[in-house]
């Protein structure tokens, strides 16, 4: 069911709740207490045989039912949370994403560079569009990408006659996407 669907339908449910069960008897806004039953606001004592007050033990019933609650949420029968393409609220953002970390040795060739460790040296256009020729700067040696291709932290997104435009993985908890673009230009405006 759509949330929002589910959302108008539970509100409805909730407005129409009182006029099912007909017209409820007015309460009073202070109900008087039973004949010898303790005032509002007053606990009821009892004194010991030592002759000390010994107060009422706390009525258990809602933290039992809280607890209740927490444990179905937790054994996966209550209520969960579909953020869709949202970022889940309920999840610390200092826990870091879900994704795993860029970690291990590199691979060789272009699925082992870094954005931020290229340079682009030309683009070219051929009959299957644009390729670009970058040179990765802690190897010294010259590659030549394509739309599409996976780098060690991105890939690329689209080729142009004066840039490529990479979609890096941020991993960065707080930032509101998991990626940022970066524009390398052939031509840098300093």
């Amino acid at each position: 069911m759509n949330p929002r669907a589910f959302t108008a339908a539970s509100l409805l449910a909730l407005l129409l709740m009182p006029l099912a069960g007909g017209l409820a008897q007015p309460q009073p806004a202070h109900p008087q207490p039973a004949a010898g039953a303790p005032a509002q606001g007053q606990a009821q004592q009892q004194q010991g045989q030592d002759g000390n007050v010994i107060s009422p033990s706390p009525d258990t019933g809602d933290i039992d039912e809280i607890l209740q609650g927490e444990e179905e949420v937790l054994s996966g029968n209550g209520f969960s949370y579909d953020p869709g393409n949202r970022r889940d609220p309920f999840k610390s953002l200092l826990a870091g994403p879900e994704r795993t970390e860029i970690r291990g040795p590199r691979p060789e060739g272009i699925p082992g560079l870094l954005i931020d460790e290229i340079d682009l040296k030309g683009i070219w256009r051929t009959g299957k569009g644009f390729v670009a020729q970058i040179v990765a700067t802690n190897q010294k040696k010259t590659f030549l990408l394509k739309e599409g291709d996976q780098l060690y932290d991105g890939d690329v997104v689209s080729i142009n006659r004066a840039e490529v435009v990479f979609k890096q993985i941020v991993q960065d908890p707080t930032a509101l996407k998991p990626f940022r673009e970066v524009v390398k230009s052939l031509n840098p405006s300093s």
